[in-house]
Formats: structure tokens, sequence, C-alpha cells
């Protein structure tokens, strides 16, 4: 072992295969972000089955709440056991639940299917894509890893939406979904094999000239879920992102049909492709401005701009210049934008403020806002739609959280770094309490 390790740290680069690990992982994102495509399905779901709006947003709904809370198990499961077997469990899951959910025309099944089932696998793959692509670089590069990695997830709208709809028109659903399904369990089984974590002791090299930086975060004490969930650190975190992640997630749900009742456009697929550019394009600048401005810097401009977003989509109407076709293609690449920077700034900052050695778990519960906004906000806009048949009002609320968010994030700041660790005989760590305040 101390040969592996004092080889590891003299000649890093030799041993990188960040790379691969990283595209590997973006890959597996990229099957995996089947869950954005939701709104192309919701559309199409013929009006025999007698389904309300809110009932539309069930199966998305609960698959968000599952991916989020199946991110703690599988996130402890990818920490322990590694990743690889841990992402091809998650492809079958998903492929599963798609199949699942071919076979029934009810909310239920759907419910079950979609929702349970591919919310599953989705959980088991994400938690296992990020964190061996970060062990493979320096701290100063995790904004663009982390984003890179995560951008496969918001890109893969950009092919399954008008993949989805064509089989859909086609064919039928039930066979998209079986065809999607297949696809994703042989795709993830294959690339889940290049998930492969450095030997123990490995140091990444730095970027070639990299210098100290105002923004740059200290190396923070390796926190146990149980120390990480005593600080207020992540409370705070856990608002802003449950709210931040929520509003984004009520568009991408809905985006098919609010396009089609604000503007009268009937080619749903296409502003959902747009969104995920946009998505995409969001995990990787807001990675990088993160690592040169800060996380709370870079996610304070989020919250803002997302609010003003929020606002000026309740006057993107039929026959007005912002309900448009471009101008709608515009609010959702910018929607898509902010509501995917979240989804690089927050793993993120877990790594920063609490290590990476749990990091898979610790962002597991990080994650669970996600899941919680996921959840309530594309319902409630479900609900005001059935309610008012206009989206105007959701509109309002997101707003509103999002400036909550950006009133909360001046709260946040890193929590302390000292800790005292018990170490067993085997060298693991069995007791672990940092020190944290607010300062």
């Amino acid at each position: 072992m101390q040969t592996d390790t004092a080889a590891a740290q003299s000649a890093p680069e030799a041993r990188n295969l960040g790379w691969m690990v990283t595209f590997a992982a973006m890959g597996i994102n990229l099957a995996l972000g089947v869950l954005y495509s939701w709104s192309v399905i919701s559309k199409a779901i013929p009006a025999a089955w007698g389904w309300s709006e809110a009932q539309k947003s069930l199966p998305y709904s609960i698959a968000i709440l599952v991916f989020a809370f199946m991110m703690v198990p599988a996130g402890r499961l990818q920490d322990r056991i590694g990743p690889r077997f841990v992402a091809a469990l998650g492809g079958l899951f998903t492929g599963a639940g798609l199949i699942l959910a071919s076979r029934t025309t009810s909310v239920a099944g759907y419910i079950l299917g979609f929702g349970v089932l591919t919310g599953m696998g989705i959980g088991l793959g994400y938690a296992s894509a990020t964190p061996p692509a970060l062990k493979w670089f320096s701290a100063r590069r995790t904004g663009l890893i982390a984003g890179l990695v995560v951008s496969g997830f918001g890109l893969a709208s950009v092919y399954v939406a008008p993949l989805a709809n064509w089989l859909i028109k086609t064919h039928s659903i039930q066979f998209m979904l079986v065809t999607l399904g297949i696809g994703f369990v042989v795709v993830v089984s294959i690339l889940s094999q290049l998930l492969i974590n450095p030997k123990p002791g490995y140091r990444p090299a730095e970027p070639a000239g990299a210098s100290a930086s105002k923004t740059a975060v200290a190396p923070a004490a390796d926190y146990s879920p149980k120390a990480m969930l005593a600080t207020p650190q992540f409370y705070v975190m856990w608002i802003l992102y449950a709210f931040a992640a929520g509003a984004g997630l009520m568009i991408i749900g809905k985006l098919a049909k609010i396009v089609l009742v604000q503007g009268g456009w009937q080619n749903g697929f296409f502003f959902v492709a747009v969104m995920a550019v946009g998505n995409a394009i969001g995990r990787i600048v807001a990675g990088m401005m993160s690592d040169k401005l800060g996380r709370i810097n870079t996610a304070r401009i989020v919250f803002l701009f997302q609010a003003i977003l929020m606002v000026l989509l309740t006057y993107a109407t039929e026959g007005s210049a912002l309900g448009s076709k471009v101008a709608l293609a515009a609010f959702s690449a910018l929607l898509g934008f902010n509501y995917g920077a979240n989804l690089s700034i927050f793993p993120s900052l877990t790594k920063d403020y609490f290590g990476l050695k749990n990091f898979g778990v610790n962002y597991g519960f990080v994650f669970t806002a996600w899941g919680v906004g996921g959840f309530v906000m594309p319902y409630i806009c479900g609900r005001v739609y059935d309610t008012t048949q206009s989206f105007v009002l959701s509109y309002y609320i997101a707003a509103g959280l999002l400036m909550v968010a950006l009133a909360f994030s001046f709260a946040l700041k890193a929590p302390a770094t000292k800790a005292e660790t018990e170490v067993d005989e085997q060298g693991k760590v069995k007791i672990q309490l940092p020190t944290s305040e607010m300062d």
C-alpha cells in the first residue's frame, strides 16, 4: 500500500484517468436525464386516459422525490464499495421502470414505473457519477468537473425530447418507453465500468499556472454525515437548494404545456430541447464561475436572474412580443441555464464545506432539497393550472421563493475546519465532530 501511495504522489499525471472517468460519468447522466423529457410524455397522454393536469405531474414529481432520497443510500453505497456496481444497478432500475410504465395507462402504474423504479435508478446512477470524477482533479477544478459531469443530465433532453416525440408519433407512448428503457440499460451498464476511483494516497496535480485566489476554499475537514447534519450550514444550503431547484423543475415539468397555453406553440419538444441546452451550459459555466467568483456569489447571481425571468414570463402571452417563438425559446434557454447552475454550485459547495471522503452520502442528504422542491413546485403548478387555467400565480410563487433564497444566502459561511477524530485499528473514522460556526 505504501508503494502504491508513494508512486501515486510522485507521478500523479501518469496515473490520471480523470478525463476518461469524467466523460463516462457524463455519458451515464445523458441516459439518466430521461427525467427531463416528462413534459413531452405528459403532453402526449391521451384525453381518453382521463388524467387531470395535476395527475400528469405526479409520476414526474414522485420520480424527483424518489431520485433525491435514493441519493442518500446510493451515495453511502458508492462511498463504501465503489461506483461501478451502483451505477450499473441504476441503469437496470431506470430501464425496468420505463418498461413497466409502458404496460399500463393508469396514474398508479406510471407512479410505480416511472416514479418509483426509474426514480430509484436515476438516484443510484447519479450518486455514482460525480464522486469518482472529482477525486481525480485538483480542488481548483471542482466546479468545472462537477459542471461537466452533471451537464450530461441537463443535456439529455436535447436528444431524448425529440426522440421521444418521434417515437410517440410514429408508434406510441408504450413503444417509446420500451425502446428507451432497453437502450438505457445497455448504455449505463457499459459506461459504468469506466467509473474508476484513484488508488489511496493519490494526489492530483494542480492546474498549470494555478495560484491562490481570494475565492479559493481551504480543504475542508472530512465531515461524517452525522457531523454535517449538526451544522447550521447544512440547513441553510438545504433551503437555498430546495427553493432554487423547485422553481426550475416546475418549469421543466410543464414547459410543453406552458408554450402551448401562453404562445400557442404545438411543438413543445423543441422548447424542451432548447431548455436542455441552456441547462447543460449553465452547469458548466456556473461551475467555472464558482471556481473564480466563489460558490455563494455565483448562486446569488443565479437566484436574482431566475426571479426576474419568472416575473417576465407572466407577460409572455400569445400575440405579444414575449410570447413569440423566439422569445419563448430564449426564456427556455435562460431558465434552463439558471436552473442548471444550481446542479454544479451545490455539489461543489458540499465538497468545499464538508470534504470529499463522505461526499457521496453527504451530497445525498443535501440533494434531498432538490427532491422536495421538485416534488412540491410542479404539483403546485399543476393544481394552480387546474384551478385558474393559468400558470401566472405559479411564476409569482417561484419568484418569491427565489428572493427568499437570495436573502438566506447572506447567512451562509463556511464551517470551521477544526475536527476531533477517533480512528479504529483498521484506520477507519469512528467518531468525527468538526466544530462549525456561522461567521
